[in-house]
């Protein structure tokens, strides 16, 4: 029978550290809000500048989407490069790719061991979307970035020979590793009920902040921030996975549908495959899943549409392994939220659906800001 434990948990070789739970009110110059990629890595970055700091999550790194996700690195933001460019300007939009293509190097640098430096592809299933390519194309090479045509076995589309396919528990429990390491102060079993710029009240007791809160979390940010209700709104995203499949190769991660649609096959052979948000309509929102909860059920419709295309798209007889669900933020323009709703507090998500580097770049963003120093990215996103 599939099991809703993720493929990405059984297949990671580097154990999770021990943490300790909260067990009573605790006091720091900043408290940091979720261990997922974003969280983990403001905590790194504030320890690293001196700073004394508290993570807290309800159940620890890599436990929500960050270690529940299509296990893609690829360069750019949610929308295509052409779209960004319409929507922020070419100058900005070749930026930010770049910032990213950045990111992606240093994530591989910290975290050999979890990356996979193998490419990504984008696969048309539509004129519409043959069209849609096409524009990529022309404005990532008028912007001299990486990409390529491609037709081949998964069908016609565009090669971006940078991209990754990665682990991203592992990069989650290396980042926890590496904030232990430089002083942080991580803790679990505490769900945050209220969030303030001097300091976090949680289920165990309250988190008290000299300096500032920092809020890192994706999905259901907009219930421990109310002030981004509007900006950003959590959804879930569905994936199943199977047993090694020996009747197929995937060289690298796959992405169709203008991104519905996404897969990879993992170094042992499993196939780990998510989408279908669209088929599950209205009922992939979920407005109630508050902070903290690494799972928010799977249906019937997008687990048949998964299923499908596993068989007649990859075309695969590995029986189904795994089927489970992460929850994430989505924004209305695709723009990440980096935002201050109060002098002292910070907060950062609605990745829409590409935080892997997106989220960690947000979340140094927020850091810095706390730190008082210079980061030009919210200038760069600024619509």
């Amino acid at each position: 029978m599939p099991t809703a434990e993720t493929a990405w948990l059984a297949t990671a070789a580097v154990a999770a550290p021990e943490l300790p739970p909260l067990h009573e009110p605790a006091e720091a110059d900043v408290v940091v809000v979720g261990h997922g990629g974003a969280g983990l890595t403001a905590a790194l970055h504030l320890a690293a500048a001196g700073v004394d700091v508290v993570a807290i999550d309800a159940t620890g790194p890599g436990a929500g989407a960050s270690g529940r996700n299509g296990g893609f690195l690829l360069a750019g933001l949610a929308e295509a490069h052409h779209e960004v460019v319409r929507r922020l300007g070419r100058e900005r939009a070749a930026a930010l790719y770049r910032l990213t293509a950045e990111a992606l190097d240093a994530t591989e640098g910290a975290h050999p061991e979890a990356v996979r430096r193998v490419g990504s592809l984008r696969v048309s299933r539509s004129p519409e979307e043959d069209a849609d390519c096409a524009a990529q194309l022309a404005a990532m090479r008028a912007d001299g970035l990486p990409v390529e045509e491609y037709d081949g076995p998964e069908g016609r589309g565009l090669l971006f020979p940078h991209d990754a396919a990665f682990q991203p528990l592992v990069r989650a429990r290396g980042l926890a590793r590496r904030a232990l390491d430089v002083g942080a102060r991580l803790v679990v079993g505490a769900p945050v009920l209220e969030v303030g710029p001097r300091g976090v009240r949680t289920a165990v007791g309250e988190v008290r902040a000299r300096r500032g809160v920092l809020v890192a979390v994706d999905g259901g940010l907009e219930h421990l921030v109310p002030a981004l209700r509007g900006r950003t709104r959590s959804a879930r995203l569905q994936m199943l996975a199977t047993a090694p499949a020996g009747d197929v190769h995937l060289p690298r991660p796959v992405y169709a549908r203008f991104g519905l649609d996404y897969w990879q096959q993992l170094p042992d052979g499993r196939i780990t495959i998510g989408g279908g948000r669209d088929v599950g309509g209205p009922d992939e929102w979920v407005d109630d899943v508050l902070p903290g909860t690494p799972t928010a059920g799977i249906s019937v419709p997008v687990q048949d549409h998964l299923e499908r295309l596993l068989r007649d798209d990859i075309g695969t007889a590995a029986p189904v392994a795994h089927r489970l669900t992460g929850v994430v933020g989505f924004t209305p323009d695709s723009l990440p939220v980096l935002a201050e709703p109060a002098p002292g507090l910070v907060a950062v998500g609605g990745y829409s659906g590409t935080g892997n580097l997106v989220g960690p770049l947000c979340a140094t963003w927020a850091a810095d800001r706390l730190l008082g120093r210079a980061n030009g990215l919210a200038d760069l996103l600024d619509p």
